[in-house]
């Protein structure tokens, strides 16, 4: 008897014909499986021709930490069981990165032992051939591209994971204080994304692309807040940004996830090559709850409640609309971006 992931797998839609435009990319995060899940329906109703999966697609670690890859298992067996899934999974296609509690640990990175058996289990749930690069790679990163010379573009999925250093605690830090219990670490020897993605990475900017999605599954730009981000390694975020400028990978646009709310952040400092949008979009079936934390870099609203990302691509007029909505498709921010602006200055 075929197992409801198996048939899962045999259902799934193929990847769309990499010739033509991409004009609608629907993306989301951190999507409790213990939890009703009707947001798919409403990401479905939109038709995209893509879904990213940007992270904590399922937590493993919701009812206790996981002792071996059976009980990472049961977290994407649960999603797998869920309706409203498989009635998505079924036409449109996904791509996907993960973060920590899919990763199998809150927070975790580098040091957690279950992260080979848990990669596995990432690819087999997202049916990943077996003959892969990614089956060989440490880390679940990887490069798509769809459309024709003009009108390309260019997802790019990270691993923030597999090779983070440990996180750096205040030690001043008490729960409730509005800023979090990590800091700014400028030590050099810790790693985000290892040196071997690091390469890919660079590879991968120098091919061409008019539009590209860069998934992270934690934020690029939102740098006060205290949770986990990039600027708790602010060697790596420079060095990002570093290689965006010296490949002249135009059109970077950042989608992330992680934390739990809808915000839109753009940094247009000195260090960037030109303005770079961060765009999260978190969570899939979250609690409404206040949100007070500081952004300087913040655009339009921030909000805590389900929600999911729309990118759409008007390929003509050059033109991107960022627009997150809600569990009732409502319109909860919206941001229109001229692609002539992601070129460096």
């Amino acid at each position: 008897m075929l197992t409801l992931l198996v048939l899962l797998l045999l259902l799934q839609p193929g990847p769309p014909d990499p010739e033509r435009p991409i004009e609608l990319v629907a993306f989301g995060s951190c999507a409790r499986q213990d939890r009703e899940q009707p947001i798919w329906d409403a990401i479905g109703a939109h038709e995209p021709e893509l879904f990213l999966f940007i992270g904590d697609n399922v937590y493993a670690d919701l009812r206790r930490l996981p002792e071996s890859a059976a009980e990472i298992q049961v977290a994407y067996d649960a999603l797998a069981a869920r309706p409203e899934w498989q009635r998505f999974h079924e036409h449109v296609p996904v791509l996907a990165t993960w973060d920590d509690h899919d990763y199998g640990k809150n927070d975790a990175g580098v040091e957690w032992e279950l992260k080979r058996a848990s990669q596995s289990l990432f690819l087999d749930f997202f049916g990943v051939p077996a003959d892969s690069p990614r089956r060989a790679r440490a880390g679940v990163y990887s490069a798509h591209v769809f459309g024709p010379p003009g009108k390309r573009l260019q997802v790019l999925m990270l691993d923030t994971r597999f090779h983070r250093s440990p996180l750096v605690r205040r030690p001043e830090w008490k729960d409730g204080d509005p800023v979090g219990p990590y800091g700014f670490d400028e030590d050099t020897s810790r790693a985000l994304l290892g040196e071997e993605q690091w390469a890919w990475l660079e590879e991968e900017l120098r091919v061409p692309a008019d539009l590209r999605i860069l998934g992270s599954s934690i934020q690029l730009v939102a740098s006060e807040h205290g949770w986990e981000g990039w600027a708790g390694f602010p060697h790596e975020r420079r060095r990002l940004l570093e290689l965006i400028d010296e490949t002249d990978a135009n059109g970077v646009v950042v989608v992330s996830g992680d934390r739990h709310l809808v915000e839109l952040s753009c940094d247009r400092g000195p260090e960037t090559p030109y303005p770079i949008w961060d765009f999260t979009s978190s969570g899939l079936n979250e609690n409404e709850s206040a949100v007070d934390e500081p952004n300087r870099h913040r655009v339009g609203p921030v909000m805590r409640r389900t929600n999911f990302g729309l990118i759409r691509v008007d390929w003509e007029r050059g033109i991107l609309t960022l627009e997150a909505r809600g569990d009732e498709d409502q319109v909860l921010l919206s941001q229109l971006v001229w692609l002539a602006t992601l070129r460096e200055r």
